[in-house]
């Protein structure tokens, strides 16, 4: 019987929700800074999301503007970027989701590993989680988009998440919220419970997909399962994951 042993955690629209609160206009002000005749609105922006990593969607959309733009002129957009969103996270534009520091306390009470896998750089991650958690940072490491060569939806990333913590997939649980990011776990063999974020996300019949919540929930906001074993009490613990690994 499978017992529960590491959970790794994505970031962006896991951990809290980032992108229409951070990521979007930090990249509509790299591009006015940088003369860029453009702007993302939000239904632009969602549909963007299906690239990820930030430089692989400054690519795909100057492509589909035939703009020629070098890999230089791309990294400097988004080290322009880069710099907005960090001043927008210093500022408190992101906040975690509803229960996601009581069960990351929770899990840490039962001695459960914790690690975060994300297609944000290392600077991003570093900030992000010391704004959000300070000197509670429960993680054991971070796998950011300069640890791997292929970014989600490969599995490059959880796998060498998995490497490096020794801990047997069977034995893990993923929190993950989008498309690639489902297919990056999903493909890594790891079980996998996806919560919605603000961004919408619909799942196709080819993602096996064993559990979907609206949220992790608290005591003034409980969880809804809309995919998944029956919730037992008002919000996700550390028992609705024993349960969901035993029964994968």
């Amino acid at each position: 019987m499978s017992y529960l042993e590491g959970v790794y955690w994505d970031l962006d629209g896991t951990i809290a929700n980032t992108e229409l609160e951070a990521h979007l206009p930090a990249f509509n002000r790299s591009f006015e800074a940088l003369g860029i005749d453009w702007y993302w609105d939000e239904k632009t922006y969602i549909d963007l999301l299906k690239i990820n990593g930030g430089r692989n969607r400054v690519a795909y959309y100057a492509n589909q503007k035939n703009k020629s733009f070098s890999k230089e002129f791309i990294s400097k957009i988004h080290l322009e970027k880069q710099r907005y969103y960090l001043s927008l996270i210093k500022n408190g534009a992101v906040t975690l989701k509803e229960g996601v520091m009581r069960l990351v306390n929770e899990l840490k009470t039962k001695e459960i590993r914790q690690f975060i896998v994300t297609s944000s750089s290392r600077t991003q991650v570093n900030l992000l989680v010391d704004k959000l958690f300070g000197e509670k940072n429960p993680f054991e490491f971070f796998i950011t988009s300069e640890d791997v060569d292929h970014l989600k939806p490969h599995p490059l990333p959880y796998l060498k998440a998995i490497d490096l913590s020794r801990i047997k997939p069977s034995n893990s649980i993923v929190f993950e919220d989008s498309i690639p990011g489902v297919k990056s776990s999903l493909s890594a063999k790891i079980p996998t419970i996806c919560v919605q974020s603000n961004i919408p996300t619909f799942f196709d019949k080819e993602i096996q997909l064993k559990c979907l919540i609206n949220s992790l929930g608290n005591e003034k906001k409980n969880s809804k399962v809309i995919t998944g074993p029956l919730l037992r009490k008002d919000y996700i613990n550390y028992e609705y994951l024993v349960e969901f690994l035993q029964n994968y």
